[in-house]
Parts: structure tokens; C-alpha cells; sequence
């Protein structure tokens, strides 16, 4: 079964090597941070590890551009972006974190071929609108989905509200 974690420094990215993990990602308070990105970027040089990152928590192109400028620079070539969505001070939003689809449109332009993969259950923060949000994605021609599962959601550790169960997909 392939295994993807999430890995926030070199030692974790150590970790995840020894424990032949075939891929890890970057995660959005991770991502702004370009330290840290380095940090991760010199451990996995020269693997064959692939690398996932999540855009920033803030709608932050720069960062997110550079996070995967850092990675390519490593040497890794199997590299893909998560869109989890911005988060936002606005508590009109039907969502826990907007989606504001340009962002990863032009992230799309400036890396042709860099697949970018949708995190509808980080956007969304509950289940409901995770069928919307999902086929948006779909129709802007995102490469591919994320979602939450659980097989019994009211007992996940986190974020219990946005995890579908595994019959729902």
C-alpha cells in the first residue's frame, strides 16, 4: 500500500526515507516558511521520493511558487501541488478555507506540467459542499482529488466535520 506523510523538517524527511515511504508533503504552514523548505529540499536531493506541497495558508503565489522552485532545484522531478484552499478572516464565507481558484490557475501557468491536485475537504470544512467544490476542480481541469476519509468520521482525532466515510466515495 503506498504510504504518503507529511513532513515539516529534515528529520522528519529522514524518517520518512527510512520507513520507505513513497512520497510526502509539504503542508501549508510549512510552505511559507522558505527555511524550512530548504531545509526539506537539501534532505530529499538526490531520492527518489516524491514530493507533494500545499499551498501557503495565506493566498500567497510567491510562496507557493517558491516552494516548488526549491524542490525542483533539489533535483526531484515527480513533484506535485495540493490546493487546500486560503484561509480568511471573513466569516461570511460558506467555506473553512476560500478557494480562491485563480491562485492555483496561475501557479498552472507558470508550471505547465506541474499536476495540481484539489484538497475538497480542507476547502470545504464539511462534507456538504465537498461534491461542489470537487467537480469545480474537476472542471478547471485539476489533475487530480484529495478528500478526507474516515470509517467513522464522529471519531476522527481532527477535523471530523470534512471526512467522508469510505462508502461515500
Amino acid at each position: 500500500l503506498p504510504v504518503c506523510v507529511e513532513v515539516a523538517n529534515q528529520e522528519q524527511v529522514v524518517l520518512a526515507l527510512k520507513y520507505e515511504m513513497e512520497a510526502v508533503w509539504i503542508g501549508a504552514r510549512t510552505t511559507v516558511n522558505p527555511f524550512m523548505v530548504q531545509e526539506i529540499a537539501d534532505a530529499v536531493k538526490g531520492t527518489s521520493l516524491k514530493v507533494l506541497i500545499k499551498n501557503p495558508i495565506n493566498p500567497d503565489i510567491e510562496l507557493w511558487s517558491g516552494a516548488v522552485e526549491r524542490i525542483v532545484q533539489a533535483g526531484i522531478t515527480n513533484i506535485a501541488a495540493i490546493h487546500r484552499g486560503f484561509s480568511s478572516y471573513d466569516p461570511s464565507t460558506k467555506y473553512r478555507n476560500k478557494p480562491m481558484w485563480a491562485i492555483p490557475i496561475e501557479l498552472k501557468r507558470r508550471y505547465k506540467n506541474l499536476p495540481i491536485v484539489c484538497d475538497a475537504s480542507h476547502i470545504c470544512g464539511n462534507t456538504t459542499l465537498i461534491p461542489y467544490v470537487a467537480q469545480r476542480a474537476l472542471d478547471l481541469d485539476f489533475d487530480g482529488l484529495m478528500m478526507e476519509t474516515h470509517p467513522n468520521p464522529e471519531n476522527a482525532l481532527s477535523d471530523a466535520k470534512q471526512q467522508l466515510t469510505p462508502e461515500a466515495l
